[in-house]
């Protein structure tokens, strides 16, 4: 049983899946170090000004305040709901989003370019070119028996 695990294991590494996966999340970490330096670093700067320098982050609505002890150290702590760190990742998340959909936009232009026929410019894949050719033979066929 062990060794047919092992087996499976194998040719899903080779296949490439693994490897595929490992790039995707490298590459998904980077992109997300880049999309957090762009939103604490470019875009909020910006809104703070905009609206009377407010860091966002720190932004809460206090719903119990601290009662400070004697020495130096709160007695009773202070309860708050922290929105503003949720608006900086909504924002993380539109930027993302945004990001995401641009790129597989593009994606599927150069996929339907590549997969497109009769588009001379780009060479077809041999498997669409198969397809076609398959799909004119089948199309002729069909035209002589409808013709007897």
């Amino acid at each position: 049983m062990a060794v047919g695990l092992l087996k499976e294991f194998k040719e899903f590494a080779v296949k490439g899946n693994m490897i595929d996966m490992a790039v995707g999340i490298i590459i998904g970490t980077a992109f997300n170090r880049v999309v957090d330096v762009l939103v604490k670093q470019i875009i909020m700067p910006p809104l703070s000004l905009i609206t009377g320098r407010i860091t966002y982050a720190d932004r809460k609505y206090v719903l119990r305040e601290a009662i400070p002890g004697t020495d130096g150290v709160d007695a009773v702590e202070e309860i708050a709901v922290g929105y503003g760190l949720m608006i900086e990742v909504f924002i993380d998340f539109l930027v993302i989003g945004f990001t995401v959909f641009l790129v597989v936009k593009l994606m599927n232009r150069f996929r339907r370019k590549a997969e497109d026929p009769k588009d001379k410019t780009v060479a077809t894949p041999k498997d669409i070119e198969l397809l076609t050719n398959l799909n004119k033979l089948m199309q002729e066929q069909n035209d002589l028996l409808k013709k007897k």
